[in-house]
């Protein structure tokens, strides 16, 4: 279950969710919900393969310390865009990596790069861990 600290009214949507694969399709319907309360519902497909890729490379890659949770951030920028952020207690920083064919993984910041026209990163933040951003906009 997540637990709730903003709400889509504000422009802003913040939860904390269990450090577990289960919290992925949550953290998608929770982005879902919220895209239909902004009325961007145009950025669904690329906003929930974003979210999809961060929190599962945050539950895949940061699962230390136990027990702490990922959190997620929603943004409505004023010019339409959706700024998605997610938070977790892992030191190592997501890179973009060069795959082959053969490779079975590592393509998911791939697809972020091409999805958000290289429009994410890395941040730090107050505590311990990061911050992974990414920004979603309306196909052209």
């Amino acid at each position: 279950m997540a637990t709730e600290i903003g709400t889509a009214n504000d422009g802003e949507v913040v939860r904390r969710w269990p450090n577990s694969a289960r919290s992925v399709p949550r953290a998608r319907r929770e982005l879902l919900d919220t895209l239909a309360a902004w009325k961007l519902t145009e950025l669904e497909d690329s906003a929930v393969l974003v979210l999809s890729e961060l929190v599962t490379n945050a539950v895949t890659h940061a699962g230390s310390p136990r027990g702490r949770e990922i959190e997620t951030r929603f943004f409505r920028l004023s010019d339409g865009r959706l700024r998605i952020e997610v938070h977790d207690a892992g030191d190592d920083r997501p890179v973009l990596r060069r795959v082959s064919d053969t490779d079975e993984g590592g393509r998911g910041l791939l697809l972020v790069d091409a999805v958000t026209a290289h429009q994410w990163g890395v941040s730090s933040r107050g505590g311990v861990g990061k911050l992974v951003w990414a920004v979603c906009a309306a196909p052209s």
